[in-house]
């Protein structure tokens, strides 16, 4: 049976479509742009001549980029941090969270207060650093990167939130009866029907940490740290390699050839922007699905 539409339902539905459409433009068009802008001609990009397809192809701004030894390093450590960070940051948020939700929790009222403090009050950045460089000591290592941040309210609420509208407080007391511990009910009851919350939450992380770049400039600044930097840290030398090399000697060259070179590091610009974002649009699609019940576990806060 085919439901007829009425006017005021097809004009709905154009006015919608062509709203969303606008909307996809807006948001997709810039990344398109990079992507073209990176293989063209940047003298041409910088005059404005490219808009909707690349002219004249030039992989100058990748081969730049790539040469460096140091980027396959970066790609390696910052892969690691995106792994170890992500793991580390649901091994301590899950059991919190669902620690929170037990009415049985010990001193639960004071607890929740503990974890909500640091969400208006911070001690700033001096404080900060002189903890993780004079009192941990653990600047110039791996764990500077990992420890900061490894779990934070925001994603703890949520958490807390889909246990509670998810799992019944009966499924858990049926497998106490049986004789499940707490620690046994949280890895073959809870873990394993939480996919939708890991899953937004475990890219949430890893996105975080792939762009991670503050932590990596404060505390991996010493020449023998140089091997841990992060993708992030590399591309960033590669840029002031680049900018060093068009601004050297300018007074010395041509104008119209200095002009050009200038052009050319936007160009490495580009290039480094689609080197960096590669993995995570690859690895998006593949959890895209669990983010709709994301957003809507984090619409209530109950």
């Amino acid at each position: 049976m085919v439901i007829k539409e009425s006017k005021t339902d097809i004009i709905f539905n154009i006015v919608n479509i062509t709203i969303l459409s606008l909307i996809l433009l807006i948001v997709a068009y810039p990344l398109y742009f990079v992507i073209i802008a990176s293989f063209s001609n940047p003298i041409l990009v910088n005059t404005g001549k490219v808009v909707f397809y690349p002219r004249g192809i030039s992989f100058a701004g990748y081969e730049m980029v790539f040469k460096h030894k140091d980027l396959w390093t970066g790609y390696r450590n910052t892969l690691f941090y995106a792994s170890a960070g992500t793991i580390i940051n649901l091994a301590v948020t899950l059991p919190a969270a669902y620690a929170l939700t037990r009415r049985d929790l010990r001193f639960k009222k004071f607890l929740v207060i503990l974890f909500m403090i640091p969400m208006f009050f911070g001690g700033g950045l001096i404080p900060f650093y002189l903890l993780i460089t004079q009192t941990l000591k653990i600047n110039d290592t791996i764990w500077a990167i990992l420890l900061p941040g490894a779990t934070g309210m925001m994603q703890m609420v949520i958490a807390r939130t889909f246990f509670q509208s998810t799992i019944p407080d009966e499924l858990r007391e049926s497998a106490e009866i049986d004789g499940a511990s707490d620690f046994r009910v949280f890895f073959t009851i809870v873990i394993p029907l939480s996919t939708a919350i890991i899953a937004v939450q475990g890219l949430q992380a890893a996105v975080g940490h792939w762009n991670a770049f503050f932590n990596a400039f404060l505390y991996l600044s010493d020449q023998n740290a140089r091997n841990l930097q992060p993708l992030s840290m590399v591309l960033r030398r590669v840029l002031v390699i680049a900018q060093a090399a068009a601004l050297a000697d300018d007074f010395m060259q041509d104008q119209t050839d200095y002009m050009e070179r200038l052009m050319r590091v936007e160009q490495i610009k580009y290039a480094m922007i689609i080197v960096s974002v590669i993995p995570i649009l690859v690895a998006y699609p593949y959890v895209q699905r669990y983010f709709v019940k994301g957003v809507m576990i984090g619409a209530i806060k109950g």
